[in-house]
C-alpha cells in the first residue's frame, strides 16, 4: 500500500520554502515524514555552509536524510539532474506516491511514473488550506525577493485558489 503521509522533496522547493517562510517548519506540520535523498543533500551543501538555506536546512531535524547515493535508472539519470532523478527514484523504490519538484521536466517525468507531484507553491497553498498562519502574497513576495522566478500566471492561479 502506498505511503500517503510522506513526501520526497527536491533542492529547489527546499530553497523556495526557506525563502518564503525562513524555515521548513511547514513541512513538519503537513507531512508525517519528509525524505531528503543523499543527492539533494549534496546539492544543498555544494556551496558550503554559508549558502542560502543551508543553516535552516540543518535546523530541520525532522527531515529524514538518506546517507547513500541511489542507483538511478538510466532514463532518470540522463533526463534530469541528480537531485530530481534521485527524488523520483527514491519515491518509486519506497512506494511513496508524492514528491515535491518545481522544474517542468521533473514534473513531466514524475507524472509519467504515476507519481503525484506538488511544488513549493502547492505546499504553501496546502498550508494555507490547513489554516496555518501564512500569507501567500507575503510568501511569494519573499520568494521573488530571493530571486526565485514565478510566472505571473502561476502566482495569479495560486492566489485565486487561496481566495487571498
Amino acid at each position: 500500500m502506498p505511503d500517503q503521509k510522506s513526501l520526497v522533496i527536491n533542492t529547489g522547493p527546499i530553497i523556495a520554502l526557506i525563502a518564503a517562510t525562513e524555515n521548513l517548519n511547514l513541512l513538519d506540520e503537513l507531512y508525517d515524514r519528509v525524505f531528503i535523498t543523499h543527492e539533494v543533500k549534496n546539492e544543498l551543501y555544494y556551496k558550503g555552509d554559508n549558502f542560502f538555506g543551508v543553516k535552516e536546512f540543518k535546523k530541520a531535524s525532522f527531515l529524514i536524510q538518506q546517507n547513500k547515493e541511489l542507483k538511478l535508472s538510466p532514463i532518470l539519470k540522463h533526463s534530469l539532474d541528480k537531485g530530481e532523478a534521485s527524488v523520483i527514484q527514491f519515491a518509486l523504490n519506497n512506494n511513496i506516491p508524492l514528491i515535491c519538484i518545481d522544474e517542468a521536466m521533473g514534473l513531466r517525468i514524475a507524472r509519467l511514473n504515476d507519481l503525484k507531484v506538488t511544488g513549493s507553491l502547492g505546499i504553501l497553498l496546502k498550508a494555507k488550506n490547513k489554516v496555518l498562519e501564512i500569507s501567500l502574497r507575503t510568501a511569494i513576495s519573499n520568494m521573488q525577493r530571493r530571486g526565485i522566478f514565478l510566472s505571473d500566471e502561476l502566482i495569479e492561479k495560486v492566489i485565486k485558489m487561496a481566495n487571498e
